[in-house]
């Protein structure tokens, strides 16, 4: 009986390890499942990518589509300086508030209202700022029958305020009508003196605009400059070709006249 008795504990036990293997098999069998369900998922996932891709490629050449968020500029300190911070570190630099200087004195006894633009700031490049102080200066003289003398050295238009600084030439140019045509009192007398150089918005509109036109001798005076013109005309501008010595003979200015003989002329 003892025997009989640990003959069927052994069988049990064989039961139960079979039992417990058939558990362990199944299981290995449903992660395999699991698995497998997650490859194919996968799969389809990464054949929806490659659809989305072909659409891609069907709008564009391989070679010629670049992802933008790959695209990375090159590097450079200028690109993370904003406006604001530039135009502060030029503040700082020249002491000036603005490109241009404007105010109200004497010459020779004379009261008249006068504006210095400053090549050092930015250029001397024409912005909203400089737009409005030259536009309030021309009105005081217009309100006051003053004489006029604007001295410009400019590259132009500021392309960092897009097209408010190009309606600055408009403005000016208005209040300079004003200035000639709406004075009550008296005629009135613009003088514009052509520092080096003068350019861009500042030559196409108040610096051409004076009833006299002085240049300084060997300046620098155009619209466009000689690189801009050679780039997109692509033809060679002759040297010298926009020099006051050069534009004098074509008639653009009334004089030519050094800075230390300036002053008695005026």
């Amino acid at each position: 009986k003892e025997e009989e008795s640990k003959e069927e504990e052994s069988k049990e036990e064989e039961s139960k390890e079979e039992e417990s293997k058939e558990e362990e098999s199944k299981e290995e069998e449903s992660k395999e499942e699991e698995s497998k369900e997650e490859e194919s998922k996968e799969e389809e996932s990464k054949e929806e990518e490659s659809k989305e891709s072909n659409d891609l490629e069907f709008e564009f050449d391989e070679e010629e589509f670049a992802e933008f968020i790959h695209f990375k500029p090159e590097d450079d300190e200028e690109e993370d300086i904003n406006y604001i911070d530039y135009y502060d570190s030029y503040q700082d630099e020249t002491g000036l508030p603005e490109a241009i200087q404007t105010g109200i004195g004497e010459l020779n006894g004379i009261p008249l209202a006068i504006g210095v633009m400053d090549f050092g700031f930015i250029g001397g490049s024409m912005g909203a700022v400089v737009g409005e102080k030259i536009t309030r200066l021309i009105e005081y003289a217009t309100k006051n029958s003053l004489p006029l003398i604007i001295v410009c050295a400019s590259g132009g238009a500021r392309m960092q305020e897009g097209i408010v600084s190009l309606m600055q030439m408009a403005k000016i140019s208005s209040a300079l009508y004003d200035y000639h045509y709406k004075s009550v009192e008296k005629e009135l007398l613009y003088i514009s003196i052509l520092a080096s150089p003068t350019s861009g918005g500042v030559t196409a509109s108040f610096g051409m605009l004076g009833d006299i036109i002085i240049a300084e001798p060997d300046a620098e005076i155009a619209f466009a400059g000689k690189r801009v013109i050679e780039e997109v005309l692509k033809e060679e501008v002759p040297e010298g070709a926009q020099t006051t010595e050069n534009l004098f003979e074509k008639g653009l200015f009334d004089l030519v006249l050094p800075r230390n003989l300036l002053k008695s002329a005026l």
